[in-house]
C-alpha cells in the first residue's frame, strides 16, 4: 500500500486530478491507461469521491472487464479492438457530451483522438506518455492541439516533486478514502529480482493490471511471468 495509494502512485492520481484537472460533478473524465497504478486510482477519485462520470481507457478486453467489474468507470473502451480502428466511434458513443476533462498517461494517437472530443474550457492533464519512452526519433505533436484554442481548453503537464510540500496532505486524504473503502487497489506481485526485467517490459506492453511490484524477498520462488 506504501507503494501504491498512499505512495507515488496514489499522490500522483491525487495532486493531476485535483489540482490541475480541478474536477466538477457530474463532469465526463477521461483516463488512458485506465486498468494502470495511476490511472485506476484517478478513475475511483472521480467516480466515487467527485460524482463525475468516468470513461477509462485500457488494452484488452480482460482490462476493461475488470475496470467494469471493479466499479471503477461508468465505461471502458479497449483502444486495442479492431487495431484501434474502433477507438474514435468508441469513444463518441462512451463520452455523447464530449469530454471535459482527460487524464492522460499515454500520449501518442490516443492524446490526438481525445482532443478532438474537448468540450468548452476542458482540461487535459499530462502526466505520461508510455507510447513514446521507448520511440527512437521524437514524435510528431498531436495534430489536434488546434482544438485547445476553439474550446478554450487547457494542456498542463506535471511531475510529482511539484507537489513535494503537499505530500502530508495528499496521503492523509488518500488514507482517509481508503480506509472508508471509497478506494481499492490492485497489485501485481512479481516474485524474483531475476523476473525484474521480463516484469518491466508489462508496463510498455500493457500486460499488467494496477500496481506492479517486484519483490526481491521471493527471488528462490519461481515465477512465470
Amino acid at each position: 500500500m506504501d507503494l501504491n495509494v498512499v505512495g507515488g502512485t496514489g499522490l500522483t492520481a491525487y495532486f493531476g486530478l485535483m489540482d490541475i484537472g480541478q474536477p466538477k460533478p457530474g463532469e465526463t473524465v477521461v483516463v488512458s491507461a485506465g486498468a494502470g497504478a495511476t490511472g485506476s486510482v484517478v478513475c475511483q477519485i472521480a467516480k466515487h469521491i467527485l460524482g463525475c462520470r468516468v470513461v477509462g481507457i485500457a488494452g484488452g478486453a480482460s482490462k476493461c472487464a475488470w475496470l467494469l467489474e471493479s466499479n471503477c468507470v461508468d465505461v471502458a473502451i479497449d483502444y486495442k479492438k479492431n487495431d484501434g480502428k474502433d477507438f474514435r466511434r468508441d469513444l463518441k458513443s462512451a463520452c455523447p457530451n464530449g469530454v471535459d476533462i482527460f487524464f492522460d498517461n499515454v500520449g501518442g494517437w490516443i492524446l490526438n483522438d481525445v482532443l478532438k472530443s474537448l468540450n468548452f474550457k476542458s482540461r487535459v492533464v499530462l502526466c505520461g506518455a508510455i507510447s513514446g519512452y521507448n520511440a527512437t526519433s521524437l514524435p510528431t505533436g498531436p495534430a489536434a492541439y488546434l482544438n485547445l484554442i476553439g474550446t478554450s481548453s487547457r494542456m498542463e503537464g506535471f511531475i510529482l516533486l511539484n507537489y513535494k510540500d503537499r505530500f502530508a496532505e495528499g496521503r492523509r486524504q488518500l488514507s482517509r478514502w481508503l480506509h472508508e473503502g471509497k478506494i481499492k487497489y490492485k497489485e501485481e506481485v512479481v516474485l524474483g529480482l531475476e523476473n525484474a526485467p521480463n516484469a518491466m517490459l508489462k508496463l510498455f506492453n500493457g500486460g499488467n493490471k494496477g500496481k506492479l511490484v517486484v519483490d526481491l524477498r521471493s527471488k528462490s520462488i519461481p515465477t512465470k511471468l
